[in-house]
């Protein structure tokens, strides 16, 4: 049984993003994509509905995620943007979500370089790890003795669950990639799954993916495709007319998962949408203007540079292009590892050849500083025009605000880090251009951007009915909350030293604190393994007789009852245990000639007194005998003296090169600067809105003509549409049924709803005995082979797996109507006779083949009926008639063969058991 339960981008949705759904195949769950929300919309508060806080807008997706992530069997991730991988990270170090993930090796790239771009930019600006907390003792006293009543300490400060750049490392190398084509059967609870992952285009490495059931059959899931070759990747293999149509691996399956976010819309042609962001880049940088083009910080990004790239090698172009990224030079270091899984004009046919068509692999260019020129498809992606920014600060640095520049800034959404902070200052400034390129996220500054250029256009050319459109005069005012992050300074500057040091002083008094119980603990220990190792008699009297000398004892009244107690008092460093089993090197450090010895010493008992009091009797030399300790697996092991040689051998093992680069490593450490302490602040600043805006849809995804003509060809038994609004999903639904051979079995769950298809089954796996896998006969069926089998499960110690072992001779059980049947003398008794069994359908087109084939004429008579042999030929005689045989289909699984006993029977009949398979039983 197949249930499918969308956790969040769910079909008559308003909010399509992010992309989640839980999909369980019996009793193994799989997730499949795991994307982020938008952390920082411009609506983000909303009231509840009881009206006892406030809630959010990732709220309910965050909690119904923390719920199922530890319950998950399998990740499978299709792209490598935010929608569909952004939240992967931080469940995966935060609720559990421990279960193998498998993606391809693009997509874990990308992925990895857009979570970190979103958790660096979004912590940059904001404290995100904040948690309701209880106030302490002291805050409680000074709330009750204050008549004001105090709040929670940030009881309704929001909760965004953003990992850190260690987590995003952790989530990520724990991926398995998986090449395209290449089919997994998994292992541990997931055993019996199949995975193959197909390419989907709209990003790099994007994956459609298969997964084949024993139990469910193929179920198929794909979302955003385009079947269009764009500049840097190849189309979906989905869908390709020039091979015919529908990849056959991915036709006819019985569950087909896939989008209908843009089923009404029409998307204009490419070479009209090229033309139309170049022609509005050249004329805004022409009038010696800039442009802001927000995008994206992995995926669809390379898109944009290819065609730029291209663009200013044509036009000869001097204006600067500038990528406002942190993680853009590393991005483009993958890319460039990466080219066999590059297409369009960006092939691996390019790869190492320049634009003469020269081999420039082992030369380098003079003023590269790139390491990874050389590198495979260094020529294909060098984007030469391409200057890297990690900051705005950066940026104005180098290039005035005044100078003509084409600036493209993460994220897209705006709703955050270098592109919203330009855009505050970039609005202002009458006839630059922002260039929006996608639509955006929900109450995101680009939607409402892309809304306010989309209600500005006329009916016809609005964006989803296949025009262009023009740029738009922005006007009016524009309230932007902006946050930010500031050294401290003044009063809150020594108010946090001081802090500071009070919390280094108090961990200092701990950790000697913990020192000296540690150290106490070690003399115990010592006094009570050397008791334990202690074998002789004589010691033990010795000890004894020690014990008042080492031990002394004051009477100390309790305070709390008056009772009077007795205190150990610790021994000083002078009185050294030189009696246990210590470590040589250590012996040789703490020996002294000039020393008291430990358990060496005792009272005298003559009978005469001396002087001085009390005399001491010492041991002449003081020798320590090593002791060789042994428990009840023999004779214990010194773990320290291993750890100590294993790390001189290492030592040893260490060239100079490498012991030269750990001292600068830790050089570097102990010199890194540290940051200034400081404080994350939020402020209103209200724009001026004077520059002009356009739209230019770059999204690469497939528009509704494509999603209506694929979905009919790929013919799934069972369909489930996610990732859609109510009006999307239902024109989809209604399309689909005015096709006669496509499946009315359609579902457009919404978020939290439930889809059950099928039956619950329970497979079982067993395994054959070798003696009886020797004695079946296997018949070919198709790709399969097909035999009869009978036995007994037995279940041994040393296999998990129950065997089928063969069984004993079967005993005949005796016939009523055989026993009371009279037998003729010298006859022989009556045997039942086992049956056999044929697997198949007969085609009387395929058979017509086969005779063909085998020289024997055949042709269709009728309905279900198949001459063969001489009654096919019109020049027949009458007497080939009776050479001729007649196959009649009459009914299902039954066929009939007439005619007289002839070679040709004999051959027809012999063809018929060729396309079946013979199961004897």
């Amino acid at each position: 049984m197949i249930t499918f339960t969308p956790l969040s981008g769910a079909a008559r949705s308003s909010r399509t993003v992010p992309l989640a759904y839980l999909l369980q195949v019996d009793d193994i769950r799989i997730l499949l994509d795991c994307g982020s929300p938008d952390w920082n919309p411009e609506n983000i508060e909303t009231q509840s509905e009881s009206g006892d806080g406030v809630i959010y807008p990732w709220q309910e997706y965050c909690d119904i995620m923390r719920k199922y992530a530890p319950e998950i069997d399998l990740v499978l991730l299709s792209h490598g943007d935010l929608a569909h991988s952004g939240l992967y990270a931080y469940a995966y170090c935060h609720w559990d979500l421990r279960a193998p993930c498998y993606t391809t090796l693009p997509v874990q790239a990308m992925a990895r370089i857009a979570t970190m771009e979103d958790v660096e930019g979004i912590r940059d600006e904001q404290e995100v790890d904040i948690k309701e907390e209880e106030t302490d003792e002291s805050a409680a006293t000074d709330g009750a003795e204050s008549s004001e009543p105090r709040s929670p300490k940030v009881k309704n400060e929001p909760k965004k669950f953003v990992a850190t750049v260690q987590e995003v490392h952790e989530a990520f190398d724990a991926v398995n990639t998986l090449r395209y084509s290449q089919p997994t059967h998994l292992q541990g609870k997931c055993q019996g799954l199949t995975i193959t992952p197909f390419a989907a285009g709209h990003t790099l490495g994007g994956t459609i993916w298969k997964i084949r059931s024993p139990s469910a059959g193929t179920i198929v899931y794909a979302v955003n495709l385009n079947h269009m070759r764009e500049r840097h990747i190849d189309g979906t293999v989905l869908y390709r007319p020039a091979a015919g149509g529908v990849f056959e691996p991915l036709a006819r399956p019985d569950l087909f998962i896939t989008d209908a976010d843009r089923v009404n819309v029409v998307t204009s042609r490419r070479k009209d949408r090229d033309a139309a962001l170049i022609d509005a880049i050249s004329a805004t940088l022409s009038s010696r203007s800039s442009l802001l083009l927000p995008c994206d910080s992995s995926t669809r990004l390379l898109e944009l540079l290819v065609l730029l790239d291209q663009h200013w090698k044509y036009a000869d172009f001097r204006f600067p292009i500038c990528l406002l990224s942190r993680n853009g030079r590393e991005m483009l270091t993958f890319v460039r590892s990466m080219m066999e899984w590059l297409g369009g004009t960006v092939s691996k046919e390019d790869v190492g050849v320049d634009g003469s068509g020269r081999t420039g692999g082992t030369r380098r260019r003079r003023g590269d500083d790139d390491a990874d020129d050389e590198a495979l498809g260094a020529f294909a992606l060098r984007f030469k025009f391409l200057e890297f920014f990690p900051s705005p600060q950066s940026l104005l640095q180098t290039y005035s605000s005044k100078e003509p520049k084409l600036i493209l800034a993460v994220p897209a959404s705006l709703s955050h880090g270098p592109s919203r902070l330009l855009f505050s200052d970039f609005a202002a400034v009458p006839d630059n251009v922002v260039l929006l390129t996608s639509r955006g996220e929900e109450d995101t500054l680009g939607r409402i951007l892309f809304d306010k250029w989309n209600n500005s256009q006329r009916g016809d050319d609005k964006w989803d009915k296949g025009k262009i459109g023009s740029n738009v005069m922005m006007d009016g005012a524009m309230t932007l909350k902006m946050n930010s992050k500031v050294p401290l300074q003044g009063a809150e500057l020594e108010a946090f030293l001081a802090k500071e040091k009070a919390a280094k002083d108090r961990e200092a008094a701990h950790q000697a604190s913990m020192a000296r119980n540690q150290r106490i603990l070690e003399a115990d220990e010592d006094e009570s393994d050397e008791d334990s190792d202690s074998d002789s008699d004589e010691e033990d009297e010795v000890e004894r007789a020690l014990d008042e000398s080492q031990m002394d004892t004051d009477e100390i009244s309790n305070p709390a009852n008056g009772s009077p107690r007795k205190r150990k008092i610790p021994k000083n460093e002078d009185d050294a245990d030189w009696g246990l089993d210590i470590d040589e090197g250590l012996t040789k450090q703490l020996l002294s000639f000039d020393i008291y010895l430990k358990g060496n010493v005792s009272k005298a008992t003559s009978f005469f007194k001396s002087a001085g009091g009390q005399t001491h009797r010492f041991r002449m030399f003081p020798y320590v005998e090593k002791k060789r300790r042994v428990d009840e697996y023999g004779e214990t092991i010194d773990v320290g003296m291993w750890l100590r040689k294993g790390k001189v051998l290492e030592n040893e093992a260490e060239d100079e090169a490498t012991r030269e680069a750990r001292r600068n490593q830790a050089e570097g450490e102990t010199e890194a600067p540290r940051e200034p302490p400081s404080k994350f602040v939020t402020s209103e600043v209200e724009i001026q809105l004077a520059c002009r805006l356009l739209f230019v849809d770059m999204e690469g995804l497939n528009d509704g003509r494509a999603v209506k003509m694929i979905v009919p060809q790929v013919n799934p038994r069972k369909m489930i549409i996610v990732h859609a609004q109510a009006a999307a999903a239902d024109a989809l639904i209604d399309s689909c049924a005015n096709i006669r051979s496509m499946t009315r079995d359609i579902y457009a769950p919404s978020v939290g709803e439930t889809v059950q298809i099928g039956q619950h089954t329970n497979s079982f796996s067993i395994s054959l005995s070798d003696e009886l896998l020797s004695t079946i006969k296997m018949s070919r069926f198709e790709d399969n082979e097909v035999g009869y089998v009978t036995g007994r499960v037995a279940s041994h110690f040393s296999s998990t797996i129950p065997i089928l072992e063969p069984s004993g001779p079967a005993i005949p059980t005796p016939n009523a109507n055989i026993l009371h049947t009279p037998r003729l003398l010298g006859s022989r008794p009556l045997q039942i006779l086992p049956r056999s069994t044929m697997i198949g359908e007969l085609k009387l087109t395929a058979l017509k083949s086969r005779l063909a084939s085998v020289g024997v004429q055949a042709e269709l008579v009728g309905e279900g009926v198949l001459i063969c042999g001489a009654g096919a030929r019109r020049d027949q005689s009458s007497s080939s008639i009776q050479d001729t045989v007649a196959v009649r289909k009459t009914g299902p699984g039954r066929v009939e063969l007439e005619g007289n006993v002839s070679d040709i029977y004999y051959v027809v009949r012999k063809e018929i058991y060729n396309l079946h398979a013979l199961v004897a039983t």
